[in-house]
């Protein structure tokens, strides 16, 4: 038998109501709210609980209490606010910096690591068979073995020379890897200039080529772009006069190769005895001469065509 107290009155206008005289309390305590409509307070609903033989009190907010009138509401009845509503206040996700795609700071700006492998190497000549360095991916594009075979076998032969080339300077424009100023100079040319714009395949990949087929001291390496040092041609020239030979593999999608070769014609890099290896894509004009040079051969490799300029005399040498 459950026995009804008188109702009491509390501090916070709460209506209560008592049970007495039952052997076991009831399974859910009840307290009565009764809520005035101006007062925010009267808006909660306080339920008492039993938790491992301790009550617990949950304060769950019809119309919004501040944390602060719970703390007042939970201090009159003999509670520690502060471990109740830490327990009752839901967990923030902890925000993430909002930054645009493509800007700094988002995760996918950073890129992994540059690294290289050892695919090319040195088909002729003093260094013949020794592996070069080459970035993976699609940064760094050399020309492949049998374009670059085909090229030195097509200059020796027009120089005269099949064994070996004719002794002058190499100028490799878009170097990159250094593949073909290297190949010039194991074949028989004395230096080398290597034009890269690109700082890391510079440090990473050229000088460290050159460092292991021991032609460094033969090599003068430019780290600027192509267009400036055709404008400053005069500069790196110098008193030595034009090139003997010039390579031209630049990336395909990156240039004009009617601009570029017609700046290259009218500089004073080229002589009338200049030789001039341009690697070009599909469905690019190369014209008939460039400057006072002329077009000694142009072949297909697949996707990728190679003309050489030379002069005049070399066209009836040529292979």
């Amino acid at each position: 038998m459950v026995i009804s107290s008188p109702s009491i009155l509390s501090p916070l206008l709460l209506n209560t109501k008592s049970y007495f005289g039952s052997l076991s309390p009831p399974s859910l305590p009840i307290v009565d709210i009764y809520s005035r409509p101006t007062n925010r307070l009267s808006s909660a609903l306080v339920v008492l609980c039993y938790r491992s033989s301790i009550p617990s009190m949950v304060v769950q907010s019809g119309n919004g209490l501040t944390s602060e009138e719970k703390r007042i509401l939970l201090e009159r009845y003999g509670y520690d606010a502060d471990e109740f509503l830490s327990e009752a206040s839901p967990k923030k996700k902890k925000e993430q910096p909002k930054t645009r795609r493509g800007q700094p700071g988002s995760p996918e700006d950073p890129k992994p690591p540059r690294t290289t492998h050892k695919l090319l190497q040195v088909i002729g000549g003093k260094a013949r068979r020794k592996k070069l360095l080459s970035p993976k991916g699609m940064d760094v594009r050399p020309m492949m073995e049998v374009v670059k075979g085909a090229a030195f076998d097509i200059l020796q032969a027009a120089g005269g020379c099949p064994a070996s080339l004719r002794p002058g300077r190499w100028l490799d424009l878009y170097s990159g890897t250094g593949s073909v100023g290297i190949e010039a100079l194991s074949r028989g040319c004395s230096e080398a200039h290597f034009v890269e714009i690109d700082p890391w395949v510079v440090s990473d990949v050229l000088r460290p080529n050159l460092e292991w087929t021991e032609f460094l001291d033969a090599s003068v390496i430019h780290t600027l772009r192509v267009e400036n040092f055709i404008e400053r041609a005069e500069q790196f020239v110098g008193n030595h006069g034009p090139f003997d030979y010039i390579s031209v593999t630049p990336p395909y999608t990156q240039v004009d190769y009617g601009v570029l070769m017609r700046q290259i014609s009218e500089s004073v890099l080229i002589g009338e005895d200049t030789f001039i290896v341009v690697e070009y894509p599909s469905r690019t004009v190369m014209l008939d001469s460039c400057g006072c040079l002329v077009k000694i051969t142009d072949r297909r490799f697949g996707r990728t065509f190679l003309a050489i300029y030379g002069p005049t005399w070399a066209q009836k040498k040529k292979r």
